[in-house]
């Protein structure tokens, strides 16, 4: 089902409020150049700093502008089991077509918490979803055994987005889970060594930028040409790379992005701006890629 290329979209502000007209242009930029489908409310989407209306409007608007070109995985975690099962039932009363769970942060909660919590989430919702492991950021990984539980005891759980950045988590759980469990990479420059070892596909920062070419990559290794696939990797390698070194997530993207005329570059408190060398070596890193 998941197979494929997922931009988790970033969310486009204006004067402090959501710009709904570039969200709009975002979208179709998105499905015009062939990715699966738009993560919206991610942690790309600065999902931390928009409130309960503003994240339901993004996934509504979502829906809207896909049209139902694609997936639409509406991210709805949260540290608070009840605030995600509510907004997972927001998301899909808006038309959401999936849902990205991502693991409790700064709460901590115990391998019992965990399958608990993605249980609790499970047991609200029809539509399908896919966990979401990124210990950098939550504090914990979701552990193999939890994830072995979940896909065993909810019908809906149906992948992971693996962003612990280590590869032999993928050959890990291919040994443990159902064949029709998907494995999607968080990042950008894993992709191939992802999918060389049984990955799936990517929910992607660079595709915001970069649509067809992160699509063209991927549906390459679907193919098993990873001869070509490897060429759009290192092509477009200094361009992850860019984007992990400069900044943390989503700044250096949203900032690539309002180079390339996309959108503005405002971010929201606490994310601030880089400073003029890095927006300097951003901005070569996208000219040698005549991106801008």
């Amino acid at each position: 089902m998941f197979a494929g290329t997922h931009t988790a979209i970033v969310t486009p502000f204006r004067n402090g409020k959501l710009d709904e007209e570039a969200l709009k242009k975002l979208i179709d930029f998105q499905f015009d150049n062939g990715v699966s489908g738009v993560v919206p409310c991610g942690t790309t989407g600065e999902s931390p700093t928009l409130d309960y209306d503003e994240h339901e409007q993004v996934v509504k608007l979502t829906v809207e502008y896909a049209r139902g070109r694609g997936i639409v995985m509406a991210g709805t975690g949260s540290n608070s089991t009840r605030e995600a099962v509510e907004m997972t039932q927001e998301a899909e009363a808006a038309g959401a077509t999936a849902i990205l769970q991502v693991a409790p942060y700064y709460n901590k909660p115990t391998p019992e918490g965990l399958y608990q919590h993605f249980k609790a989430v499970a047991d609200s919702t029809k539509l399908p979803i896919m966990l979401y492991s990124i210990p950098g950021r939550c504090g914990i990984e979701i552990g193999l055994d939890v994830v072995a539980r979940l896909a065993e005891n909810c019908p809906n759980v149906r992948a992971i987005k693996e962003a612990g950045g280590n590869p032999e988590r993928v050959s890990q759980m291919k040994q443990i889970l159902p064949a029709d469990f998907e494995i999607l990479s968080g990042d950008d420059g894993l992709t191939l060594p992802f999918m060389s070892v049984g990955g799936v596909g990517v929910v992607s920062v660079a595709s915001n930028l970069i649509p067809k070419q992160i699509s063209d990559m991927v549906k390459l290794a679907l193919k098993g040409d990873y001869t070509g696939a490897l060429g759009i990797h290192q092509q477009y390698y200094p361009l992850f790379a860019a984007f992990l070194k400069l900044a943390t997530n989503p700044i250096p993207i949203k900032t690539a992005m309002a180079m390339a005329g996309h959108c503005t570059h405002e971010l929201r408190l606490p994310l601030v701006p880089m400073d003029d060398a890095k927006n300097a070596e951003l901005e070569a890193t996208l000219k040698k890629l005549a991106l801008i």
